[in-house]
């Protein structure tokens, strides 16, 4: 089942779940302490693929940017990697964008072994590679037709 949502608009299970595998992914398994739970998170769009029992299998947060709509937070949760669940995901997730924000650009900021990923939906590298949080990335944007 495919969800997209605002914060307040989850259960308390669906929040909590999603958070406890954000800091899974982004905190434990890539050893990067940082605030993963941070105040954009009140006022966002969440967009998972859920199992039939309520596991959550892959996730992305929504930002509106005003001129631009960015996602990020992108996963897998770990009992349902190897499947290409990251290509339905993504592609789900510019669906959903184009679906409530018609027109707008897509701005993301792509780990850089990502590169090739992202650009096989139409993503093109618009920065050199920084670090954050100590690992590369780069800035990406999907144009859209206005």
């Amino acid at each position: 089942m495919k969800k997209c949502v605002k914060t307040a608009d989850l259960t308390p299970r669906e929040l909590v779940t999603i958070f406890k595998e954000r800091t899974a992914v982004f905190v434990v398994e890539q050893n990067c302490p940082y605030q993963e739970v941070d105040d954009v998170d009140y006022d966002v769009l969440h967009y998972g693929i859920w199992s039939d029992t309520g596991d959550l299998k892959g996730y992305t947060r929504i930002i509106d940017r005003g001129e631009r709509i960015s996602f990020g937070r992108v996963l897998v949760t770990k009992d349902y990697r190897g499947q290409k669940l990251g290509e339905e995901l993504v592609a789900g997730t510019i669906e959903e964008i184009a679906k409530r924000f018609p027109g707008k650009d897509i701005e993301i900021s792509a780990q850089t072994y990502l590169l090739p990923f992202y650009q096989k939906f139409g993503f093109e590298i618009t920065s050199e590679t920084y670090l954050e949080d100590d690992i590369e990335h780069n800035d990406m944007l999907l144009k859209v037709e206005k």
